[in-house]
């Protein structure tokens, strides 16, 4: 009950939530080189009765009624772990009718998202050593390059098949014809995780990449500049996946600077972060909050609930990444300093006669943590490993008992 007053409470706002945890994630990313993935998901919340409820069309012929979520996650460029939320937006759509998307500026479409994400993480992030922001075909927007901050470099996964200068002649060609006119530079490995419809597997890639001058798009584009130059990075799959799947294959726009085939390996690798931010959405979707199925009317509320799901998702991730401890992540990757003791004090309480029962994990490190909150959420620490669903519980519970030792109880 106190929760959902919380969530009604016309001073609560979804920037506000946002706003803390990015402060939480400001201090971890100080000094590190760091990559910040960001993408959209639609949460779609019903049919009619949701329409009728005042959530904006989502999917495909606006029958659907939802919200929108935009996030942005900070992962260290090394290790590839997570550190935090970068960025979050959360809105209604309108349902009214809108101009052809030619005759408006990009500011006023949802597309500006991309853009305003990446500059609020070139201002908030500023400590780290270096930020990369990578994103896939829908953030291919001329603005994206001409306006990043100076300190965030861009990927992003090619959709437009642009204009570009060819410098020998100063003539125009298409950028997807003119990759594949080049000359196979270089091959490389790499992972591809399992997906839907997809197998893991190890897959070779040839690559190319070569620096390229973008035109200036022809419509509503005259204030920008003519040209900006980016390198792009093609990789692509040498063979068919036995399994049907099909074959990577990746044009990457980039303004970090690439010289050889292991430069371009790195672009790659970092483009492959990206897949972080599809396993957050899933947890939010079906892994651990089913935020789909939360049964509230009150859009405002609804946002706020969104808000409060996709901060505590992003502790979940961490906890699942780091219950085996490979990695030795300190605790404060996740927590606030002052949370040790709790964590301790409740570990004590938890452990059991058996060494299975014992924490295995050195205090201070993420993995006792995520030890503590799997045996909160109900694992018994026998069979299995904790999953998102048992980290969701077992947050939930630790939140209570913090709760209650802020008071005083």
């Amino acid at each position: 009950m106190r929760f959902r007053r919380f969530l009604h409470n016309g001073s609560v706002t979804t920037e506000e939530m946002v706003c803390q945890a990015v402060t939480g994630t400001t201090a971890r990313v100080a000094g590190r080189d760091i990559v910040v993935v960001q993408d959209t998901s639609e949460l779609v919340l019903g049919g009619r009765r949701a329409r009728g409820n005042g959530f904006g069309p989502v999917g495909k012929g606006g029958a659907l009624g939802g919200l929108l979520l935009h996030a942005a996650l900070a992962l260290e460029a090394g290790s590839g772990a997570l550190l935090g939320l970068a960025n979050a937006k959360i809105w209604n759509r309108d349902q009214g009718s809108v101009k052809h998307r030619r005759s408006r500026a990009t500011e006023d479409k949802e597309s500006q998202r991309w853009i305003d994400t990446t500059v609020r993480v070139g201002e908030r992030l500023a400590s780290a050593r270096s930020i990369t922001c990578v994103s896939d075909r829908e953030s291919d927007i001329y603005e994206h390059f001409t306006k990043r901050p100076s300190n965030v470099h861009l990927i992003v996964r090619a959709c437009q098949d642009r204009l570009i200068a060819v410098e020998a002649t100063e003539a125009s060609a298409l950028l997807f014809g003119f990759v594949d006119s080049l000359s196979e530079q270089g091959r490389f490995s790499v992972k591809i995780p399992a997906a839907p419809g997809r197998k893991a597997r190890l897959a070779e890639l040839a690559v190319r990449f070569t620096p390229v001058a973008l035109r200036r798009p022809l419509h509503g584009a005259r204030t920008l500049p003519a040209n900006v130059t980016v390198t792009v990075v093609d990789v692509r799959e040498t063979s068919p996946p036995a399994d049907g799947s099909t074959p990577v294959h990746w044009r990457l726009l980039t303004t970090h600077e690439v010289n050889n085939v292991e430069a371009a390996g790195r672009i790659a690798d970092l483009y492959r972060l990206r897949w972080s931010i599809e396993e957050y959405f899933r947890t939010l979707k079906t892994a651990g909050f089913d935020i789909e199925d939360a049964d509230l009317s009150d859009p405002r509320a609804m946002m706020n609930l969104v808000a409060a799901a996709s901060i505590a998702a992003v502790t979940v991730m961490q906890l699942v990444k780091g219950r085996d401890g490979a990695d030795q992540r300190r605790l404060n990757d996740a927590f606030e300093p002052d949370d040790q003791r709790i964590l301790e004090a409740i570990g004590d309480k938890l452990e059991g006669k058996t060494i299975r029962q014992k924490n295995p994990h050195p205090k201070g490190t993420l993995a006792f943590a995520a030890w503590v909150i799997a045996r909160l959420g109900g694992w018994t620490a026998y069979y299995g490993k904790p999953g998102p669903k048992v980290m969701h519980l077992g947050l939930e519970a630790f939140q209570r008992i913090k709760f209650g030792v802020e008071l005083g109880l």
